[in-house]
């Protein structure tokens, strides 16, 4: 990933199109440039739609909400950027970010600041349990967690793959190292070995020496510990320079770009995900409203609205938008949304997340096992 240390006097916070009258701001915050911009328009079209259907509802406690977008590039001090704009704005609420190295630090500063976060794809568990462990109740994510990502993609490499060679690769990232480490632990544990781990920088483009060295320990099963656009890039490689081996990643290869990018090679790889909102019969009219506008509704941009929504609901239970109140509300009840049913737990978690695995095969993933 480039750095975008560069942009930090720009860390982009901008005004969304809303109405004059908005009297309470509210933000959406994740990689809006980038290589990982496919995923912060999940995150801002998300909230987009949400802010507009509770407005036309009649807001929250009587007042509309106004969006703000903050651009962190997936920089960890961007983020930190766009956590101190989104406070000096006086924004009440945050549904962000997506990097969990993103999310992580902006976390410290929201609490500074009386903030209320809401992640809708930041997996890694220490976001949750460090913020809990220092006493700020107020994150929480409407994705589930690495480690129960990782449980999923372990036991399914042991189910179908138990005699394979596995490579578990990842690119240093608190997400992708996370993930990578929880499948490694799950798999340990039933006794296979990894015959492979090794790190690579997801700014690469060309990974010859990477396959080279797979190929020479024949491995079966690539386990993907890191982002889309670098897991194109090894699947095109490999299948280019003679590796056929299964490709297995995680939640971040959720977006139509991985098969842009790798083309024809991204067929048959698999990977986890939650249950996919956009698929419920239940969405239908929400996910038509947003195929009108041009836009497909897919990976994170329900969770999105499900994090803007769940917040409005439970600003409008406690009858405020203090930070500490809204948390003791999510915390007290559950929240129907378009994702299922959210019950946090004292951590700020979502109660029960499941997740799927998945196959590409023309440009679109299939689930292919709960």
């Amino acid at each position: 990933m480039r750095k975008a240390y560069g942009a930090l006097a720009v860390a982009a916070v901008a005004l969304m199109a809303t109405p004059a009258f908005a009297q309470i701001k509210i933000g959406s915050a994740g990689p809006m440039t980038g290589q990982y911009a496919a995923f912060g328009e999940q995150l801002k079209r998300g909230a987009m739609m949400a802010v507009e259907d509770i407005n036309a509802a009649g807001g929250v406690n009587g007042q509309k909400l106004e969006l703000l977008v903050g651009d962190d590039a997936c920089d960890p001090k961007q983020a930190t950027a766009v956590a101190n704009k989104m406070v000096s704005d006086k924004a009440v609420f945050v549904a962000g970010h997506f990097c969990s190295g993103s999310s992580i630090p902006a976390s410290d500063i929201y609490k500074e600041g009386k903030v209320l976060q809401i992640s809708p794809a930041s997996t890694n568990p220490k976001l949750t349990e460090d913020a809990f462990t220092k006493g700020n109740t107020t994150v929480f994510r409407t994705c589930g967690r690495d480690d129960v990502q990782g449980v999923t993609v372990g036991n399914y490499i042991l189910k179908h793959h138990k005699g394979a060679k596995v490579a578990i690769l990842h690119d240093k990232s608190p997400y992708g190292k996370g993930v990578a480490d929880e499948t490694k632990k799950a798999i340990n544990k039933a006794g296979m070995r990894e015959a492979m781990y090794e790190a690579y920088n997801d700014t690469d483009k060309d990974f010859t020496a990477l396959i080279n060295k797979m190929k020479q320990a024949k491995i079966d099963i690539i386990v993907l510990g890191g982002y889309h656009t670098a897991g194109a890039l090894i699947i095109k490689q490999s299948r280019e320079q003679g590796l056929g081996a299964q490709m297995m990643g995680f939640d971040s290869l959720e977006t139509a770009e991985f098969a842009q990018l790798g083309g024809a090679a991204t067929n048959g790889v698999l990977m986890s995900f939650a249950p996919k909102a956009e698929d419920d019969p239940k969405n239908a009219a929400l996910v038509k409203k947003f195929r009108d506008a041009k836009y497909n509704p897919e990976g994170y941009t329900l969770f999105s609205y499900a994090a803007v929504k769940a917040w409005a609901d439970a600003a409008n239970k406690a009858k405020s938008t203090d930070a500490a109140a809204v948390a003791a509300a999510l915390r007290s009840g559950k929240y129907d949304s378009v994702v299922g049913a959210l019950e946090f737990d004292p951590k700020g978690d979502v109660k029960n997340a499941v997740y799927d695995i998945y196959v590409w095969k023309d440009g679109k993933s299939y689930v292919t096992t709960k």
